[in-house]
């Protein structure tokens, strides 16, 4: 029996391999992206006790120097938290673009995939061909010798 070769396996095999490496690609881009959502989390959570730390400096007795402490210090940790915010915009572009990488190998592979299908499907059919044409032949030659 005939085996099937797809002329074109090298390219659905390198196909996949872009795959598994823009998956990766793509993990990637997702880790760094969680991890920067949780360091903006914890500067957001710092940010809240240095204005809680500012609000009770500014009750009751008021002591100037712990207000301007406590005001530098929200002061820095809003500059903290808004850097952070473009690191995490910044992560969050990676990872659209990871994605989109990813989709456009995926959609190549399937398209190597159905070419494999069709050209699979294209053998069966010759395959079939071939093997009507020769019982033809063997029934024709059985028929012709009792003929005779």
């Amino acid at each position: 029996m005939a085996k099937f070769v797809y002329r074109m396996q090298n390219i659905l095999d390198i196909k996949l391999k872009l795959e598994t490496q823009a998956q990766m690609v793509f993990a990637e881009a997702n880790q760094k992206y969680m991890e920067e959502q949780k360091i903006l989390q914890e500067y957001l959570m710092r940010r809240i006790g240095y204005e809680k730390k500012l609000k009770e400096a500014m009750d009751g007795t008021i002591d100037v120097q712990a207000v301007t402490n406590a005001r530098a210090d929200l002061n820095a940790m809003k500059t903290l938290v808004r850097r952070q915010m473009m690191e995490v915009h910044k992560a969050e572009l990676q990872l659209e673009d990871a994605r989109r990488a990813l989709n456009e190998v995926m959609q190549e592979r399937k398209v190597q995939e159905k070419l494999r299908e069709k050209a699979f499907e294209q053998f069966k059919r010759e395959l079939a061909m071939q093997e009507n044409k020769e019982i033809d032949e063997l029934v024709s030659y059985t028929f012709n010798e009792n003929k005779e």
